[in-house]
């Protein structure tokens, strides 16, 4: 995206036409040929121009837009921060405009654009990554809110909502320390994410906390899938069976632990003195942690409040600018079944 703010006036030199005419066809008023639409359009793509329509919208009482731009949209975790941002904008009269980047930068920054140009009063946005690079300068200079919905915070001059990964893990490590255990890995997430930084820093402050120790054999990078999570699992408690519980970075994680445990000749449960049972927990609850045998304990983040608190920044930025920028972190929850 430009760093410089392109005017209306530098788009009507460039198409050749006058600064009124260019008003009437980004507006889709009067009557304008087809050919004097398609050189405005055409200059509009070509110099990056973003028209920012919010306060239009706000003096006028048309109804408003509001933006989300999400990775996967099919990640659990993520449709319910969709959910409730939808939830809380339909309440107060506004619409979503959805999109989805994938892992592109450059689709992602498009996805930007693109709704700047349509006017949206204000973005909540999930980076494609936690090292992602980002200008801001463009949307920023046209006055547009934006609100960071992420695992870990990103960028310090946006706006962020998100969970308190750290507490998390001490939460889930307490946990199994006071059913017994003293041997607890760590599986899943990659070394480059800072959500995962957090969380191992609050399970090995916990390990240090009850004076046990921390062991880098037993923190486990696997990707994703529950069948990476699987394989990963069960060559670790074949080269580490001293290894009595662990917590999975993803609910995949987790629920692909299930089959590693099994794998490696152990059973899942509370009990570690009965049948080698390896105690599992992971982070952020899906509906499959109860269907699983034993089901699973997870410590939980309401993804859905999130999207709400996304959702009311946004509204309450699109009313009055506020120059401070605003950090909301919401607590875990501990949601205790049968496998720890």
């Amino acid at each position: 995206m430009s760093a410089k703010k392109v005017t209306i006036t530098e788009v009507a030199k460039h198409a050749g036409v006058s600064v009124s005419t260019v008003s009437m066809v980004l507006g889709n008023k009067g009557r304008i040929s087809t050919d004097t639409i398609e050189k405005v359009n055409g200059a509009v793509e070509e110099l990056g121009y973003i028209r920012n329509r919010a306060a239009a919208n706000l003096r006028s009482g048309a109804g408003e837009i509001i933006g989300l731009i999400l990775k996967d949209i099919s990640d659990p975790y993520y449709a319910e921060v969709a959910s409730g941002i939808s939830e809380e904008i339909e309440q107060q009269g506004f619409m979503l405009f959805l999109a989805q980047s994938g892992d592109s930068q450059e689709k992602f920054e498009k996805c930007l654009l693109t709704m700047a140009r349509q006017g949206v009063g204000g973005i909540a946005f999930c980076p494609i990554d936690e090292s992602q690079p980002f200008n801001l300068e463009n949307l920023q200079e046209h006055g547009l809110p934006l609100v960071c919905i992420a695992r870990a915070p990103v960028y310090k001059q946006v706006d962020y909502v998100g969970p308190d990964n750290m507490s998390a893990a001490k939460l889930a490590t307490e946990h199994l320390i006071r059913q017994g255990h003293r041997r607890i890995a760590y599986i899943g997430g990659a070394s480059h994410s800072l959500c995962r930084a957090e969380r191992i820093g609050g399970y090995c402050s916990t390990l240090l906390q009850f004076g046990l120790p921390f062991r880098p054999e037993w923190v486990v990078e696997c990707g994703k899938s529950q069948s990476s999570a699987a394989q990963a699992v069960e060559q670790l408690l074949l080269a580490q069976p001293q290894v009595t519980a662990m917590l999975c970075h993803h609910s995949s994680t987790a629920l692909g632990a299930v089959y590693g445990v099994h794998r490696a000749g152990r059973s899942i449960g509370k009990d570690q003195f009965i049948g080698q049972q390896v105690s599992v927990i992971g982070f952020d609850d899906v509906e499959e942690a109860e269907l699983t045998e034993p089901p699973l304990t997870f410590v939980n983040f309401n993804a859905r409040e999130m999207g709400r608190q996304a959702a009311r920044r946004l509204i309450s930025q699109l009313g009055q600018r506020s120059s401070e920028t605003y950090s909301l972190i919401l607590p875990p929850k501990l949601i205790i079944r049968e496998s720890a």
